[in-house]
């Protein structure tokens, strides 16, 4: 029974790679190798060549490492220092920084082009966090408002009978 029975239940893919080799020790056929494990005999063969080659832990599970980044460490680095140059110094319109504003910095600067979605990853990475907008202007002058519901909304407004004007506020 060797290394499979020493395989982890989680791993079930890997234990029957490496049961395939061991039949394929005893003697076993390609075609009852994959008969006997459920898979087509073009798997068996894979996993008998990768053994041959690499032994039994050319047959064991590895981690996937998805694509390479296409940003170098460096040029990550330098995104902060763009970021805080301001979003109005690369023609945008109010300085506030979006995935896709960011995206497109970065396809100016690096010539790499990513989807907003994925540069939101990237930000967090750099350890940037999601901002909200405030959504008061910035140049709300809050006594000019009190002043304006003190003195200017009641003349303009015309109370119902029955209520008095502080029902109003």
């Amino acid at each position: 029974m060797g290394a499979a029975k020493k395989i982890q239940r989680s791993d079930w893919r890997e234990a029957r790679r490496i049961r395939g080799w061991e039949l394929s020790q005893k003697g076993w056929s390609q075609k009852h190798i994959s008969e006997a494990l459920g898979v087509t005999k073009g798997a068996a063969s894979q996993w008998i060549n990768r053994a041959k080659e690499g032994g039994v832990e050319a047959l064991k599970a590895t981690k996937a490492t998805g694509a390479p980044r296409r940003l170098t460490p460096d040029q990550r680095a330098q995104i902060p220092g763009l970021l805080s140059r301001g979003a109005q110094s690369f023609g945008f319109r109010g300085d506030v920084w979006t995935c896709g504003r960011v995206a497109s910095v970065i396809e100016q600067t690096f010539g790499v082009s990513y989807h907003p979605a994925h540069v939101s990853r990237i930000l967090g990475d750099i350890g940037y966090s999601l901002q909200k907008p405030v959504r008061r202007a910035t140049q709300r002058d809050e006594d000019a408002i009190i002043r304006w519901k003190d003195d200017k909304w009641p003349e303009i407004k015309k109370s119902p009978e029955g209520r008095s004007d502080d029902s109003i506020r």
